[in-house]
């Protein structure tokens, strides 16, 4: 007897919109499961359904156990799925966009592709970061310098704020522990934001690895927005987590990053953001964004029906 779901995906326009969803979910120590479209997190305490097409990223920690089905609406449904351990969050996975359009995606390949616009992009995101500063005619050289004095800037800022000494990042590749508590915290904050930032990428269809600052890695386009929100968001976020206590720090700076992109509706910005980085002249979803229109290119870069033999046309 099959036990797959007898109810049909949803469609696009059936989907919640990634700047509506929950920023995250976290579960731990409990068995995940598929009912109807929703998802069910059983623990000694009892089960609780959660609607799949709500969340943005589900985070599972130590002790989850997760079946094929529930993978399977997810996928359906768009959601990020990421496996974290104690020490910190990696992204191992995500669903299909939740766009069906490629206009993004090929804005993102276009800007990319000529030398140019990848530097009037990466300007722009340096603006985003620092509104207050004119990056017009940077180099790429003068822009990772001025990045870099910012960041150091934030850092002193965030410690005389908030009475944490601080000696400098102190971030050993796999080695959480290592840290002490606010370069803990800081570690969390930023793999939980590279986690988000991967799930609204790949909800609206953009390629993680084309960067326009990053380079060279399967997720460098995630680093690029993931950072527009580190010296406003991240950062001051997990100085307060380790002001608070040096104990679970981790856990707890996710859980503040969590409210604070709630209240900060951070996930709608990021869509606004990516708009607006890929397609300066439109900065919002076309209406026809969540429709399934596949059409065919032409010599003049003009756009035919898709689905018919085009055996004799010859107007284009």
């Amino acid at each position: 007897m099959t036990t797959v779901s007898r109810k049909p995906a949803s469609s696009p326009r059936e989907l919640t919109r990634a700047a509506d969803r929950a920023s995250f979910i976290y579960l731990e120590r409990c068995t995940i499961h598929r009912d109807g479209n929703a998802i069910t997190a059983e623990d000694a305490e009892g089960t609780t359904h959660i609607p799949s097409a709500t969340i943005g990223t589900l985070l599972l920690g130590p002790g989850t156990r997760i079946t094929h089905q529930a993978m399977s609406v997810l996928g359906e449904t768009g959601a990020g799925v990421v496996w974290t351990g104690e020490h910190g969050v990696r992204y191992y996975a995500a669903g299909r966009a939740l766009s069906r359009s490629a206009a993004l995606a090929e804005a993102q390949a276009s800007r990319w592709a000529n030398r140019r616009t990848r530097l009037d992009t990466a300007r722009a995101m340096y603006q985003l970061r620092f509104p207050d500063e004119d990056p017009s005619g940077c180099t790429r050289q003068e822009l990772l310098g001025r990045e870099g004095r910012r960041v150091k800037d934030c850092y002193r800022a965030q410690a005389q704020r908030t009475g944490i000494p601080w000696h400098g990042r102190r971030y050993t590749p796999g080695d959480f522990a290592s840290g002490d508590p606010v370069n803990q915290a800081i570690t969390a904050a930023a793999q939980a934001t590279y986690g988000i930032a991967h799930a609204v990428t790949a909800a609206l269809g953009c390629s993680p690895a084309l960067g326009f600052v990053h380079s060279g890695h399967e997720l460098s386009f995630v680093l690029d927005i993931a950072d527009l929100y580190k010296t406003q968001v991240g950062i001051p976020v997990a100085f307060d987590a380790a002001a608070a206590s040096p104990e679970d720090v981790g856990a707890r700076t996710r859980r503040a990053l969590r409210d604070r992109i709630h209240e900060l509706r951070l996930l709608d910005r990021i869509v606004t953001d990516i708009h607006h980085l890929l397609l300066p002249d439109h900065t919002t979803p076309a209406a026809h964004d969540d429709t399934d229109e596949v059409t065919l290119q032409t010599d003049r870069d003009l756009h035919v029906t898709a689905g018919i033999n085009h055996d004799l046309e010859s107007s284009w």
